[in-house]
């Protein structure tokens, strides 16, 4: 068994017997091409390389070749690769990844020029409809200039997935390796919620009791993150909403921030709310401290904090989008009352579904819950917050 396999899905299984062509052309980026495919592999996916014969120069056919046990392919033969691959045939490949993509061979493939192994793939994919992602890596210069940005266009026209490049200094350097395998993965998956939109309402509420202080909670924000990036990976147009977070969210996906609970009742209110699904998993304020005006002096023997009963966001968003699918998470310390509180709330706003769990998964990678219909159909599922994300949305569709 070849040391790749050794590695094959431990991360994930979402790119599990997808077969990926990762195209590799002469930038200085190449050296990362070792990197990408590897993490391919962690998340299940088979990966061929194709290389150009200036991205040989770069870096050894060898590499890749251990780092994904298939032989690199850097001239076409008699046995037409890219037709084998790539044709009319009856079991293409997934996708063509090509990262890093040049000038060159950006604009070779806009007008159909195939003097590469690399350009020759990308041709017979685009003829043959298979997806095909470009990461475009070179001098600031070189993207700036009028041709490659007309380039850039027509590709996009053409259906052509392109990865904006963070610009550094003079640099156009490709984006990180998680945001090109996210696309990759939103490109080979089940694209069940194509045309749909989602909003994601996550994080923590921080209401102010002074000038510095605030009321908050526990919440870390990862079932927001993790959601947002199931919906994104299969076909939908994503939105995140959020309060405080102790995970950062990734850059591919839209966000707002909010702090206090008047900052996402204003959102609401101010926005056209036209989303076909809503979760809302945020942790908000029940109860709204009076706020001090200034700073509440340290040194004090006792301090009493007075609070007014928080209004439900869920009303506003109801009356703000009656057509959607709308779901609240609701967090109990008892977990033997969620059935009953989770009924209760389904049917005192009219959701679609209320999802249940335990205050454990505060802080925690793992949730346990409980998942309410409208009928009042419960169904559980437990175990860690990627997969309870992806439970939600096969529930859903």
């Amino acid at each position: 068994m070849h040391p790749a396999d050794d590695i094959r899905g431990i991360k994930s299984t979402r790119l599990f017997q997808k077969r990926i062509i990762l195209g590799v052309t002469g930038s200085i980026a190449a050296v990362e091409s070792v990197k990408l495919a590897r993490e391919l592999i962690r998340h299940g996916a088979e990966v061929f390389p194709v290389m150009t014969s200036s991205a040989t120069r770069i870096i050894h056919p060898d590499a890749l070749e251990f780092a994904t046990s298939n032989k690199p392919i850097i001239a076409l033969t008699g046995k037409t690769e890219h037709v084998f691959y790539c044709g009319l045939v009856p079991d293409p490949v997934d996708a063509v990844l090509i990262s890093p993509c040049t000038a060159n061979t950006l604009s070779k493939i806009t007008y159909g020029i195939d003097d590469t192994p690399v350009t020759t793939f990308a041709s017979t994919a685009i003829g043959s409809k298979i997806p095909l992602i470009l990461v475009p890596a070179m001098h600031l210069s070189m993207y700036r200039h009028a041709t490659i940005q007309n380039n850039i266009v027509q590709l996009k026209k053409m259906g052509i997935t392109i990865l904006e490049p963070n610009i550094l200094g003079k640099k156009a350097k490709m984006p990180s390796t998680d945001q090109i395998l996210s696309y990759t993965m939103r490109h080979v998956g089940t694209h069940d919620y194509d045309t749909k939109r989602v909003l994601i309402i996550g994080g923590a509420t921080a209401e102010p009791i002074d000038t510095i202080r605030i009321l908050t909670n526990r919440s870390s924000g990862r079932t927001a993150i993790l959601l947002a990036q199931e919906a994104f990976f299969r076909g939908a147009d994503v939105e995140l909403w959020h309060g405080q977070m102790k995970e950062v969210p990734p850059s591919f996906i839209n966000t707002q921030q909010f702090e206090t609970l008047a900052d996402l009742i204003h959102m609401i209110k101010k926005r056209k709310v036209t989303f076909d699904y809503i979760i809302v998993c945020a942790a908000l304020a029940d109860y709204i401290p009076n706020m001090y005006n200034g700073k509440i002096a340290s040194g004090k023997k006792q301090l009493t904090i007075t609070c007014s009963p928080a209004p439900k966001i869920i009303e506003y968003i109801r009356k703000k989008a009656p057509k959607a699918t709308l779901v609240a998470f609701k967090a109990e310390y008892q977990e033997k009352d969620l059935k009953k509180k989770g009924k209760e709330l389904l049917k005192k706003h009219g959701l679609d579904y209320v999802i249940g769990n335990g205050i454990s998964a505060f802080g925690s990678t793992k949730n346990n819950i409980l998942l309410i219909d409208k009928n009042r159909t419960i169904s559980q599922k437990k175990g860690k917050k990627e997969v309870i994300a992806t439970y939600i949305f096969d529930t859903l569709c």
